[in-house]
Formats: C-alpha cells, structure tokens, sequence
C-alpha cells in the first residue's frame, strides 16, 4: 500500500480537535431536517480549511470542496457523513451527554462528521490530486435526505463522478471492517392508515360501526407477508406492524376510527414494489367499508455497491482485518439513492462487540474509530487519483 503524504498524517492535535467536535456535536444534537446550528458548525470548521463550502444543500446540507478546480470529468470523488441525531432520550451517560431534552446522537453520526473533520484537517495541509467533495446531509434517519440534495441544483454543480461512505457497526470488532459488492442494506418505506366508522355508546355497539375487527384481522396478515428467507435472498421481505391504535381510550365509547403503521422492507427494490402492491391491496379488502386513507413515509432505497466504487474502498482497507456474513444489513441506509445516479459505495466499520446498538439509549461512537475512518477515506482519495 503506497504511503500517504506526511501532511496527511494524522496528529495528536488533529485528532483531539475532532474528538472535541464530536462531543460539542452529541450535546446538541438535531433531528433531521433541522440541523441548522449543527450546519453553521460545520461550515464554519470547512471555511476555516480554505475549502469550497456550499450551504443549504438539500435544506440543510453543507458541501466542502478540495483540490483542482479546472479538473474534467471522472475526476470528482464525494464522501458522505450525515448531520441528524435522532428523537430519543439518551441515557445517563458521558460528560458530554446530549443537552437537548429527547433528542440523542445515537446512530453515530457525530463520529461520522469528526472523521470527515479530520480528512478535511488533512486535505487542508496537502492538497490532494484529485477533486474531493465532502457531503455533510441532512435528514437521513428519514430517508428524506439524499434525495433532496440530489433534487437540489447545487448538488448537480458539484458533479460527482463517486461517492464512498461508511457506517459505524456495532456487534462487530473494534475497527474491523464489513465490505461486499452487491446489497449491503434494505429498501424500507412505512405505510400509515387511517380507518374511519362511526361512534357508538359501548352498551350499544351494534349502532356503530367499528373498524376493531379490521384492525385485529389486518396485523397477522400484514406480518404474513414476510418471507422467513436469509436476508441475502433477492426474496427477502419483512413487513412489521409498529403501531396500531383503535378508538379513544375510553369506557362507554365503541370505536369509530383507528389507525395502523407497517414498515415494509426488501433487499431490492424490485421486490418492495411487489411488497407494496400486496399490501395496499391487502388493506384496500380487508378495510374496504373503512375508507382506508394509506399515506407513505421514511422512504428508503436499497444500498447496492457498485464494482468500481467497492474496489475503492478495497484498495483503501488491505490492512484491517474482514468480518464476513454481517452484510447485507436490514436496517436501511439512503446512502443508497446515490447508487442510482452514480458509482457508490459504503463500508461498515465495526464499533465494538460490546457496544450497545443503533439507536439505543446507551450508544456512543467510539472516538477510536475517528482515525481508522479517517486514513481510510484519505487512503481511498489518494487511490482514486490513480487508476485501480
């Protein structure tokens, strides 16, 4: 593996400066779609690098440009972290523990942004030899982010010709790395519906019209639209009833409206809309005398790795050790709508077998990973300056 540039090493100082962004970050977090203060904080660390900063990309994105300027196409590589925290009280934790009532960076996504900090450190002491854009986005728990920068018009300015990411992991080593071409995360979408009848009082519920039994019918058989395949099989389907809700809660009222949310989640796309079409038809029979309204949220892509990008990443990881069979994952990661406009990759970066999961109360990113992550971007902007 060819060295990195002595500017590109990574020094106590640098490494301290975006551990302290990271903990400034988990104490005031931001849910996705409102990450303003946590934008100014990262533009405002970019322009002190001397990079391009692009602002209010997709709402509340923020992009830092380095290198050549006159470069011509296939030269262009974006890396991607992601601003949002999520709505979830965190636990009693560390000193720096989240200062906003609710709302928790327990996805890892602080870590995510100080090793896009340290490569911007990097690059801003040695430019690099191609162009590199650094993509801070906004609102990915929803899925909503990706592509609202890449509807915005100052995302197709920048041109990327690929784009690379990771994500921390947990459950798998400290520091080992989950690579694969293919799928390596689900497509996901959530259906809500809202069934309307008629009120009653309880001692008569037959002047009513209550949509109970639609409800209890339609949870078994939303989940019977599973299929108990591995998750690697182009097949796999998992549909998960989150909530369900029936009347008011009271004693002398019989319900007259209710309201259910399913997740739908495939490996590929192709098979969501299969999925889909099942399960609206399933409710469109099931709740027919209910009106049922169906309203789609949290929208995701299935994440595919491309060759080429997957080779980036390769090439960039040769010394740190594998871990197989933890991909794909069926959390969903919207990462993957950029894989359908450009060459894309993520890799999965393991935080710790002991480490809480994703989006628990308990979760923190490791600061140990903030240098792994780092050399490895920088490892693969110096590879993708040189044909692979």
């Amino acid at each position: 593996m060819t060295p990195l540039p002595n500017a590109w090493t990574l020094d106590p100082d640098t490494l301290a400066e975006a551990v302290a962004l990271r903990h400034e970050l988990h104490r005031f977090p931001e849910v996705s779609g409102t990450e303003f203060e946590t934008a100014k904080r990262i533009a405002a660390r970019m322009g002190a690098f001397g990079a391009e900063v692009v602002e209010g990309l997709g709402g509340t994105g923020v992009a830092a440009v380095f290198g050549p300027k006159d470069l011509q196409g296939g030269t262009t590589l974006m890396i991607r972290a992601e601003l949002d925290a999520l709505p979830i009280l965190e636990a009693e934790g560390p000193e720096y523990r989240s200062e906003v009532d609710g709302v928790g960076h327990l996805c890892g996504h602080d870590g995510h942004m100080a090793i896009l900090f340290a490569v911007a450190s990097a690059l801003s002491r040695h430019a690099p030899a191609t162009r590199v854009v650094l993509l801070f986005q906004p609102a990915e728990e929803t899925g909503a982010g990706a592509r609202a920068v890449l509807d915005d018009p100052k995302f197709a300015a920048l041109q990327p010709d690929m784009a690379i990411a990771l994500h921390n992991l947990p459950k798998l080593p400290l520091g080992a790395i989950a690579l694969q071409e293919g799928p390596v995360a689900c497509a996901s979408k959530g259906l809500h519906v809202a069934f309307t009848g008629q009120t009653s009082h309880a001692a008569r519920p037959e002047n009513g019209h209550s949509p109970g039994l639609a409800l209890a019918r339609l949870i078994p058989a939303l989940a019977a639209l599973s299929r108990d395949v591995p998750t690697e099989d182009p097949r796999f389907r998992l549909a998960t009833v989150t909530h369900a809700r029936l009347g008011v809660p009271s004693f002398g009222i019989s319900p007259g409206e209710a309201e259910l949310q399913v997740t739908l989640r495939t490996l590929l796309n192709a098979e969501m809309e299969t999925l889909e079409a099942e399960a609206r038809a399933l409710i469109e029979a099931e709740g027919a005398e209910f009106a049922p309204v169906i309203t789609v949220h949290d929208p995701f892509s299935h994440s595919v790795n491309a060759p080429a990008a997957t080779a980036l990443l390769e090439s960039a990881t040769q010394d740190l050790p594998r871990v197989k069979g933890a991909i794909p994952m069926r959390p969903s990661e919207d990462f993957g709508l950029f894989g359908t406009q450009i060459p894309a990759a993520m890799l999965f970066l393991g935080s710790g077998t002991d480490q809480p999961e994703l989006h628990n109360p308990d979760f923190d990113f490791p600061d140990a990973l903030i240098p792994i992550g780092a050399e490895i971007f920088l490892r693969a902007i110096q590879a993708f300056s040189v044909p692979l």
